[in-house]
Order: C-alpha cells, then sequence, then structure tokens
C-alpha cells in the first residue's frame, strides 16, 4: 500500500515553494560530480522530504502527513455566533464535523493528525454523546472541555480515550476577547500531548491495516464528478441547519477548493484572517430529537445508526451517493448509488450532518 499524503490550500501557492525546488536542484547539481549519482538521488531525496515535511507560513502550501501510525486528535468546538469570529485551526483539521446541538447552533468536530504542529485550535467547548461516535470512527483522542450528562455516561462504556482541554496544562485561557469566560478556551498540539499519559498513540493494528486507519479514501487523481450518473453542477451550497445557522459554501474555480461562509458571512480563523477554504464536503440528513437527559433543555439526539443518501460535493460538482453505519464504533462508509465504494479528491473534507427535512440548496 502506497504511502498517502494530501495538500491543505490555505491560499495561493507562494514563490517559497519554486524557490526551494531550485535550491534542490542546486544542490543535486553539486553533489553529482562531487559524490557520484548514487548518492546524489540519496541527498536530492532527503531534501524533498525535509522540504515536504516543513511547515511554511500560512499563505503557503500546506502539506498535512495523514499516513503517519500515530492517532488523530478530534477536537469539540465551539459555534456559537459570539465565539466564531475566534476560531483558529480549523484549516489544518483534515475532517471536521458539523451537527447540530441545542437550541438550534451546531458544534464542530475537528480531526487533526497527531503529528500536526498547530499552535491555535479552539475555541473548545463541552461533549455531547453523538459526536463520540465520530471520535470512534476515527480510532481518535477526544478533546473537549465539560460534558452532557449523557455524554459522561457513555465515555467508559465505550471506551473513549480523552483530553479534557484545561489551563495551563491542556489549554489556556485568552484575555481580552470581550466574550463570556466559557468561550476563551484554546489549546495546541504541543498542549495536547501533555495530556496523552498512558493513552495508546498508535492506531490498532486491524484499523491501521484498513486503508492506514483513515475514514475516508483517497483518490491518487482528480476525479472526473462530471461523468457519474445524475452528477450537477454544485458552484453554491446552502445547507440549512435551524433558523439562526445555515452554512454556505461558494467555489472557486481557479484555487479549485469552497470557499466557506456562515449565514452569508465569510468564516474566517482569527489568526491568519484567510477564510476557510475545503476540497470536499460530504452531506446528508438524519433525524434529531430533543433528549431528556436531565441537563441544559432541548439537548438532541441524532439518529445516525442505519443508512441513507447524500451528496459528495468537489470541484465544482455534487453526485448523489449513500451512507451506512452499522454501529456507533464502525466507521460510515461511503458509496456511489450503483454501491461502488466513494472515493474523494485529495483535500480536507467538511462533513455536514444536516437535520432531517432542513432545507439543502445546490445551484449553478
Amino acid at each position: 500500500m502506497s504511502k498517502h499524503k494530501f495538500k491543505l490550500k490555505l491560499n495561493k501557492k507562494v514563490k517559497l515553494i519554486s524557490i526551494s525546488l531550485i535550491v534542490l536542484l542546486a544542490a543535486g547539481t553539486v553533489c553529482y560530480f562531487t559524490v557520484g549519482k548514487d548518492k546524489v538521488e540519496k541527498v536530492v531525496e532527503k531534501a524533498k522530504k525535509k522540504n515536504t515535511n516543513k511547515k511554511t507560513d500560512q499563505y503557503s502550501l500546506n502539506i498535512v502527513d495523514i499516513d503517519s501510525k500515530t492517532r488523530p486528535y478530534a477536537v469539540m468546538i465551539n459555534n456559537i455566533a459570539v465565539a466564531r469570529p475566534l476560531q483558529c485551526g480549523l484549516q489544518d483539521a483534515y475532517i471536521i464535523y458539523e451537527i447540530i446541538v441545542e437550541g438550534g447552533i451546531t458544534r464542530y468536530l475537528a480531526v487533526f493528525s497527531g503529528d500536526s504542529d498547530i499552535d491555535c485550535i479552539g475555541s473548545i467547548r463541552s461533549a455531547r454523546h453523538y459526536y463520540l461516535d465520530y471520535v470512534l470512527e476515527n480510532d481518535a483522542i477526544f478533546v473537549h472541555n465539560g460534558y452532557s450528562p449523557t455524554a459522561g455516561e457513555q465515555f467508559g462504556p465505550l471506551g473513549i480515550d480523552r483530553i479534557s482541554a484545561e489551563a495551563p496544562k491542556t489549554g489556556v485561557r485568552e484575555r481580552g476577547l470581550n466574550v463570556s469566560r466559557e468561550h476563551t478556551l484554546f489549546t495546541s498540539t504541543a498542549l495536547l500531548k501533555n495530556g496523552i499519559g498512558s493513552k495508546r498513540t498508535e492506531y490498532k493494528d486491524d484499523r491501521y491495516a484498513d486503508n492506514y486507519g483513515l475514514l475516508l479514501h483517497y483518490s491518487d487523481k482528480a476525479l472526473d464528478l462530471a461523468s457519474i450518473p445524475n452528477a450537477q453542477v454544485a458552484n453554491k451550497v446552502d445547507i440549512r441547519y435551524s433558523n439562526s445557522t445555515t452554512t454556505n459554501y461558494e467555489y472557486d474555480a481557479e484555487a479549485k477548493v469552497y470557499k466557506r461562509s456562515v449565514n452569508g458571512k465569510a468564516h474566517k480563523d482569527r489568526k491568519t484572517k484567510e477564510q476557510y477554504t475545503f476540497k470536499n464536503i460530504i452531506t446528508y440528513q438524519v433525524q434529531d430529537v430533543a433528549l431528556n437527559d436531565g441537563g441544559t433543555k432541548g439537548r438532541r439526539d441524532i439518529k445516525n445508526i442505519g443508512e441513507g443518501t447524500g451528496y459528495y460535493i468537489s470541484e465544482g460538482y455534487a453526485i448523489p451517493i449513500k451512507w451506512k453505519k452499522d454501529d456507533r464504533k464502525n466507521k460510515t462508509v461511503y458509496s456511489l448509488e450503483d454501491g461502488t465504494e466513494l472515493k474523494v479528491n485529495d483535500g480536507n473534507t467538511f462533513i455536514q450532518i444536516q437535520p432531517l427535512n432542513e432545507k439543502l440548496t445546490i445551484s449553478e
């Protein structure tokens, strides 16, 4: 099985990469005449690997290694309106889920490579029990701050490895943000390492053998979605969650990514000031119902075990898909209408799990 890396485009490619390649070629030429052809190949290959793994600034091409055996982090991200402008680090996640919670708002579960180096992730909020299903299907270490009564009862039985983000060991409370304290907790991958302790840090062998433990199967080349039956042009996508929350995407044909907005306003990272962009969107609907768990009124449950239909959206097209989830611990399996396994384009993916019967609009 070949190693697999995908590229997340934060913005336009910068000259830094071209300069690096020129330096590599020059180094290779010098080495060729001094150490011989065999050693040249080793030197250049080593230099290429070093350059690929080096994280540059926010405007460059960000390469995320998702072939590592290291388990990822799955982080509960606050998405209430007042806290949304404070979000940071989401561009570095390779999968993000959006699901409804109480009050018509949503929260995100952002999945980050365990080998990534991210200095700001957040803000972090409390767990809801149905997010645990998506922690499990990624074999991730769960990161949160607080939890609903139902979630608290299920951590042990489900075998959830988790890190409670707390300042100063595994998180930091940022001051001067002019919001309530519950919206001010952030973390970094460096801080999260302080909470690992004796937790398992590698994928289970059986999961690692299956697609390197990854939820999605990535294509080695750009997919021709236009040729798939029932494909439709998808330059704009609007996914309504409630009266107060609608997620919007607009296709950037030059960069071949979707620019993300919420309620018609560009969704931007607080640190980089850049609008979030995503290569892939998977959207489908599940029933959500009120849950009386002894906590905050209006907490929800979702009916996500079973199967249904949805859409895979990438590079300006949407195609119908099927999804199936046999139980809470197993992966959600995505397929084409004819039952063929779904492959997705290289890139980051937003999985939009929308309440049943809410409006989904895919348009030119």
